[in-house]
């Protein structure tokens, strides 16, 4: 068995070591920018009987196995876990499986169908039940399904005597770093990525997130740490990361609205401008972000949990500005629920059905409208001052659903 030494496992606890590969060059994961790289978290357990849960994507492998081999001899492995069959955890899973040769593969009923559905293998993995458990001698694994967090095969694996928690894509985020705990991080730079992460990822499972949490205090596990398959290990911070998840998941709107928009020849931007003034007039707040500079995922991000959205653009060939069409697309398919009014606005020339199409988005997106306005070519004082006071309508709008759920 090949193996360059140059990796080094990092310990976790006396029993628990995270074996898996940081990709520095990342820059797209399904369509969520992801400037700071990621990790794929694989981890060893040292019971009596050896267990390695998860892989890692295809191309480091080589990594995997050398980290793995700073510990033990790889083929001293066990059992292989699976908690979750995406690629990023799973690409290089049945080419160790070939080398290490474990005794047995595990996963839940539905990895066993996703497992097969990619890798199309006679290997035998065998399915667990939710609460069933795993001796690894003195170590015990117990097995929770998380169905639908974020794919149908997810389920978490809890090593009882650590007190410590795999959650594979839950409680992660993309950052590659050399440094393997939160409380090696600065808390800004977990908080804006874990909310990156959920807002790009979880956002649609919020009612599933919201209730696996309710599950996860009424069963009582203690919990240490946190180790999920993206980003860095919670110890001591675990409480912050849960505290985040509980408040997300809720999706309540806040007193934030957010101004998303694209221009042509500077005039749907100038009324974007006008519209955030009379939003943060009326004492709320206001994010702009035109997608000609931000991607769609910092557009997501910005509106996780915001209140309200105002949508812009200039008329296209009929239509909406390409990237306009893109970013809201991508934000209808995650669902933010917390998003609870809004309003449109753009500059068009002589057919003008952007705005129309606009409005359209916003009733999709179950967003009530406050108002639009519209310029022909370029807007005046007299339609700046309009732009002015959609932005107010929308902060009065909001802060009167604000009131309306307290």
């Amino acid at each position: 068995m090949t193996n360059s030494q140059a990796f080094s496992a990092v310990r976790i606890s006396d029993k628990v070591y995270w074996v898996g590969a940081i990709d520095w060059n990342v820059r797209n994961f399904h369509g969520y920018q992801t400037q700071r790289g990621t990790t794929y978290n694989a981890f060893l357990v040292l019971g009596q009987k050896v267990a390695l849960l998860d892989a890692v994507k295809a191309p480091f492998k080589q990594e995997l196995l050398s980290r793995i081999a700073s510990v033990i001899d790889p083929g001293k492995i066990d059992y292989v876990i699976s908690n979750h069959a995406e690629l990023d955890h799973s690409g290089c899973l049945f080419d160790v499986v070939d080398e290490v040769k474990p005794e047995k593969v595990f996963a839940s009923a539905m990895g066993v169908k996703a497992l097969q559905a990619h890798f199309h293998r006679s290997t035998e993995v065998t399915a667990v039940k939710e609460g069933e458990t795993l001796d690894l001698g003195g170590l015990t694994a117990t097995f929770l399904e998380t169905r639908m967090l974020h794919w149908p095969d997810s389920m978490f694996t809890y090593l009882n005597e650590e007190k410590l928690l795999f959650s594979q894509d839950a409680f992660g985020m993309h950052l590659a770093s050399v440094e393997r705990f939160a409380e090696q991080i600065d808390d800004a730079l977990l908080d804006a990525e874990a909310a990156k992460y959920y807002a790009n990822i979880l956002a649609p499972f919020s009612p599933v997130i919201g209730k696996l949490l309710t599950r996860m205090e009424k069963l009582g596990l203690p919990l240490e740490t946190i180790a999920p398959d993206h980003g860095p290990v919670w110890g001591r911070k675990g409480p912050r990361i849960l505290e985040h998840y509980r408040r997300w998941a809720q999706q309540k709107p806040t007193n934030k609205a957010v101004v998303v928009y694209d221009t042509m020849w500077n005039s749907t931007d100038v009324m974007a401008r006008a519209v955030a003034e009379g939003i943060s007039s009326a004492d709320c707040r206001v994010e702009l972000l035109p997608v000609g500079g931000n991607h769609r995922s910092d557009v997501a991000t910005a509106a996780l949990n915001a209140g309200a959205l105002v949508i812009g653009s200039p008329t296209l060939n009929g239509g909406i500005m390409p990237t306009m069409a893109d970013a809201l697309s991508y934000l209808k398919g995650l669902k933010h629920r917390s998003l609870v009014t809004g309003g449109v606005f753009g500059s068009y020339g002589w057919s003008g059905e952007s705005l129309k199409l606009l409005e359209a988005q916003l009733g999709e997106m179950g967003i009530e409208s406050a108002g639009s306005v519209k310029a022909t070519f370029v807007p005046g004082p007299e339609v700046l001052a309009e732009c002015r006071g959609l932005g107010v309508k929308v902060a009065e709008a909001l802060r009167a659903k604000l009131k309306a759920v307290q």
